[in-house]
């Protein structure tokens, strides 16, 4: 992983823009960030530079146009209690130009239960003055003022976009005809317990210049016809994906080159192959061969300000299965406001509100009006109105700040135009229960106490929690925790992670900070929490979980948690985890996000399916003969790049390495199967002989050699195979469909990406070789001038397969003759000098020539097939299979994992009181579903799930350990026959170990002691009912200790 912090940064130009940051008010308050800080960030503005080290993640989200307009972007987020404090933090994180933080009030004991930029010691203080050096920290490319005037029209014109939470209905309708009137970006968030209420209205003209951020679609063609209008068909190979009302264009087509370039064209699909496009009658007759590529379309939307908007709303579902409530938590609100202006408090009589309620909708004039008010919901809303929580607030604080990201840069679809969500399953599941403000008590968790009352607190505070990563979706668990009062008491939070912090990481991790690149995450974030909330009680490990640190996440430990989070980047350790849950029925909290996409699973013992229950199919892999001989898109030519950086600089120096250390490399090599043998032996060969370098100079002509060999060489035997005019059995084009026809490159040391190729192999050939490098590109082109590069004649009889199928069936007959040469030739071990060393592929680090080369390697074979080339931004995506990550996505995410998590701690039976849930904030789209029922099985009248066993103590009451006979003999008693036994996936054969102890047999057979952790062993049974039929039964947890 790279340490360093430093990165390469794209330069771009903009346009000059008035900023919220160089107001001379004496109400303002501002951290100086004028001088360039030590890790070389700078500020944003018309000159910016886009830090890709930093930002890289999100934008491979927004795209590098859009971080462009956000830079110019000056926002003024009014109102600095918990919701305030999380919408600056994802903004800041995002990086626009500048923030001003506003609040007239001072800190109370109710704002703790969820800003987390506030302390004990700053109650009294004004909350933005406090929160703004805290916030300021997050972002040196931002600065961030704190401001405690009055918000006057001279003020406002300053910024781009206005936000305003905790704000009266009056402040809101002012200010926001007062930004509509001015094209000021307008957006109201607002929380009230359970409940929540966004709102937004980005002028009269937006523009939205991506509604949905995916990557532009593309298919190849195989037929166009000449009509009104002409239909295109593309190759069956895959569906094309477009929709109709999409707009393509053409390249690449034969014949009716009138498409070609063309303008983008409006299509009406007709099917998963086949839409039609314009009127073609008139072209050219259609050969062979196109492209069609998707193009995104701006689209111009309206708003209406909030006061037009409020009487004639148009709604934003969050939940489906809640599809009346928008419109009576339309009223709702406006009562509370009524009731705040009436009495200068929040109310807690559910009465008072609902005669309110009914004032606000008989006065409502247009759509709002509804027909009936939900009583019980408007009451509900009265008794949780005075709580303020963390999870929703990191909720509606993550769905605000994307808007605000909308409302700057034009990506993604804006909220139309009034959003609303409540979490009231988190209520007590008894009906009967009545909370009382009277329960408050002064203390950091007063917000949530009101609507919880004092009992959840307790309990919280009592839970033992392991989060399994500290990375985005960990950072943010562990600031929900800290808020909500998780192991605040006698409990604990156990958070591991094994990786070190790097400057990527900075962009949407937001526990660290620059000085905390390559120090442990689990251990700063630890130690970030703590000044939240200096009560958590936590501990941070660096272990990766799975069956190596089984000996630390053993039975004691799992068997005294309370519960456990994930916030995992990869399947094979969610799965793992979940196994681990299931066998000790413990909760899990699953989540992922992917750029604006998030989702949430909970696992309930005994009610729940789990993780592990369904899978996503597997990803599309691509053809090895496409990758080897017929690429057509830029993701053939690099993922061919990453194969050859693997053979080249990992593959081939490993095995070399193994041959000279380990006496029994070359017996496990030649029991591999098919041509395996010598294919590995060659490469250990040429590795110690024939491409051995002993200077910089032969790493250079080795890397030139390897050039011609790829480029050139093997490019002009494959046209000697199949020459560009060749024809299939079926007088078709060879290369036509799928198949470009490619061609040779000519090598010159005055072509950059020639050039960029021979530094970056040489480079790392000579890193393998542990020999000194050199980025003297002046130096290494003299060198090249006496390379001898051997002159190539295309031989016959060369065997290229065209498709995977003739692959598989082609045999690869063993050269033993050269296999034995192989064997005589190699060096001895003892006699070879060199120590070889094997690269690991790292991507985020610009100065190791790994990404160097994979580009160049990429792009010229790219050029070899007339495939556009792309930047390092877009291969290093590919390449590196980064997943895109933005601050909004995991905020919002979180928030709803830790509302299940009040529900698990509450001790919630009901499977309908549990929700999954799946967002997109691009679209915007959310969706929430109770969870799948754990499914059933039945053995005879039995029924049971996932998580039941038989359990069976293997110490008899003796003080001696069960035999295998008498563990058949347990089972007797049962209505089915045992035919055999597996621990793990041994199976343990009856006949000759029933005699012997259970432990005894389970040692011999997987020849491995078993530890001292080990409390209890596993055994699957198989068995047939009294039809003699397989029948599943459940697994046997054999206790030992």
């Amino acid at each position: 992983m790279s340490s360093s912090p430093l990165s390469k940064k794209r330069r771009l130009s903009g346009t000059e823009t008035k900023t919220g940051s160089h107001c001379s008010s004496s109400n303002s308050v501002r951290t100086d960030l004028s001088h360039t800080p030590a890790n070389g960030m700078a500020k944003n503005g018309n000159d910016a530079e886009i830090d890709e080290g930093l930002y890289s993640r999100q934008l491979y989200v927004l795209g590098h146009e859009a971080m462009k307009r956000m830079q110019n972007s000056n926002v003024l987020i009014s109102g600095m209690r918990g919701l305030g404090v999380e919408i600056a933090k994802n903004v800041i994180l995002g990086g626009v130009r500048s923030v001003t933080v506003h609040d007239q009030g001072v800190a109370e004991w109710g704002d703790l239960s969820s800003q987390f930029y506030l302390r004990e010691e700053d109650l009294g203080k004004n909350r933005a003055e406090v929160s703004q050096p805290r916030l300021a920290e997050l972002n040196n490319y931002v600065p961030v003022t704190a401001y405690t005037g009055a918000l006057t029209e001279d003020y406002l014109t300053k910024f781009q976009v206005v936000v305003l939470t905790n704000s009266t209905l009056d402040e809101q309708q002012h200010l926001g005809e007062l930004c509509h009137s001015k094209g000021i970006k307008f957006i109201v968030a607002d929380t009230r317990g359970l409940f929540s209420q966004l709102f937004c209205d980005f002028g009269e003209e937006m523009i939205v210049y991506d509604t949905n951020g995916e990557q532009p679609l593309s298919a190849m063609i195989s037929m166009i016809t000449k009509d009104n209008p002409g239909v295109v068909t593309c190759l069956d190979e895959a569906r094309h994906g477009f929709e109709s009302g999409d707009y393509v264009t053409f390249t690449e087509v034969q014949g009716m080159t009138e498409l070609n370039g063309c303008q983008p064209v409006e299509i009406k699909v007709l099917g998963p192959y086949t839409f039609s496009i314009c009127d073609t009658a008139g072209f050219t007759d259609y050969v062979r061969g196109g492209i069609v590529s998707q193009v995104k379309m701006p689209k111009k939307i309206s708003f209406k300000s909030i006061s037009s908007s409020m009487d004639e709303p148009e709604f934003v579902m969050t939940d489906f299965a809640k599809f009346e409530s928008p419109g009576q938590l339309h009223v709702g609100f406006q009562a509370i406001h009524a009731f705040q202006k009436k009495h200068n408090r929040l109310p807690t009589d559910g009465d008072e509100l609902l005669t309110l309620a009914k004032e606000v909708n008989s006065a409502q004039t247009g759509s709002a009006k509804i027909e009936q008010l939900d009583e019980a919901l408007i009451k509900k809303l009265s008794f949780v109105a005075a709580g303020d929580l963390a999870p929703i607030n990191a909720f509606i604080g993550g769905l605000a700040a994307q808007e605000v990201m909308k409302a700057c840069t034009g990506k993604f679809m804006p909220i139309m135009q009034w959003l609303y969500f409540d979490a009231l399953e988190c209520l007590a599941e008894d009906e009967g229960v009545v909370l009382t403000e009277e329960e408050c008590r002064n203390c950091r968790y007063d917000g949530q106490i009101a609507v919880f009352g004092t009992k959840l607190q307790d309990l919280l505070a009592k839970q033992r929690y392991f989060l399994v990563g500290a990375g985005a979706i960990g950072c943010e668990l562990l600031k929900n925790f800290a808020m909500i009062g998780l192991a605040c008491g006698e409990g604990e939070v156990i958070v591991t992670d094994m990786d070190t912090i790097e400057k990527s990481n900075l962009n949407r991790q937001f526990l660290f900070r620059p000085s905390d690149v390559t120090k442990m995450k689990s251990d700063t974030a630890a130690a970030a929490v703590k000044q939240m909330n200096p009560s958590i009680k936590i501990t941070g490990h660096q272990n990766r979980v799975g069956p190596d640190t089984e000996r630390i996440y053993d039975d004691d430990f799992f068997e005294s948690l309370d519960g456990v989070a994930n916030a995992l980047d990869n399947v094979d350790a969610r799965m793992y985890m979940d196994r681990r849950c299931v066998y000790y029925r413990k909760p899990l909290l699953e989540s992922g996000t992917l750029g604006t996409k998030g989702n949430v699973q909970v696992v309930i013992p005994f009610l729940t399916e789990s993780y592990s229950s369904s899978q996503d199919p597997p990803e599309k892999s691509i053809p090895i003969c496409t990758l080897k001989n017929f690429p057509n898109a830029i993701e053939h030519t690099l993922q061919w790049a990453r194969d050859e950086f693997e053979g080249l600089f990992k593959q081939s120096p490993e095995s070399a390495m193994q041959y000279l250390t380990d006496p029994k490399f070359m017996e496990r090599t030649l029991k591999l199967p098919g041509a395996q043998p010598i294919e590995v032996l060659e490469a250990v060969y040429k590795s110690l002989v024939t491409d051995c370098p002993h200077s910089w100079a032969d790493c250079v002509a080795w890397a030139r050699n390897h050039w011609q060999c790829q480029y050139s060489n093997n490019i002009r035997q494959l046209l000697h195979n199949f020459p560009p005019d060749q024809l299939t059995s079926s007088g078709a084009p060879f290369w036509s469909g799928p198949k470009r026809c490619p061609h040779p490159l000519e090598f010159s040391t005055s072509n950059e990406l020639h050039m960029d190729y021979i530094m970056a192999g040489a480079n790392l050939f000579a890193q393998t070789y542990s020999l000194p490098g050199s980025n003297d590109r002046v130096g290494v082109a003299k060198i090249l001038q006496e390379v001898k590069v051997p002159a190539f004649t295309p031989r016959s009889g060369v065997k290229i397969h065209v498709s995977d199928q003739e692959l598989q069936n082609s045999n690869s007959s063993v050269d033993d003759s050269r296999l034995e040469e192989l064997k005589t030739q190699l060096p001895t071990p003892e006699s070879y000098q060199y120590k070889l060393n094997p690269i690991d592929f790292e991507k985020d680090d610009d100065t190791n020539y790994h990404m160097d080369f994979i580009v160049a390697a990429s792009n010229l074979r790219a050029e070899n097939y007339d495939i556009p080339p792309t930047d390092r931004h877009k291969s290093k995506l590919i390449a590196g299979k980064i997943i895109p990550a933005i601050a909004t996505t995991t905020a919002a995410v979180v928030g709803l994992v830790c509302l299940e998590l009040i529900k698990i701690v509450q001790g919630h039976k009901k499977l309908e009181s549990y929700k999954n849930g799946f967002m997109n904030l691009a679209l915007p789209f959310f969706g929430f579903s109770e969870p799948i029922a754990a499914p059933k099985h039945k053995y005879y009248e039995i029924d049971w799930t996932l998580w039941d066993r038989f359990e069976v103590t293997g110490l008899q009451p003796n003080g001696e350990e069960m035999t295998l006979r008498q563990f058949l003999d347990y089972f007797k008693v049962r209505p089915h026959q045992l035919i055999s036994l597996a621990h793990v996936l041994l199976i343990l054969y009856i006949c000759f170990f029933v005699s012997c102890r259970m432990t005894e047999i389970v040692t011999k057979v997987s020849k491995k002691k078993l530890g001292k952790h080990v409390k209890a062993l596993v055994f699957e049974l198989c068995c047939n009912d009294l039809s003699d039929e397989d029948v599943e039964v459940p697994y046997v947890r054999y206790t030992i200790r």
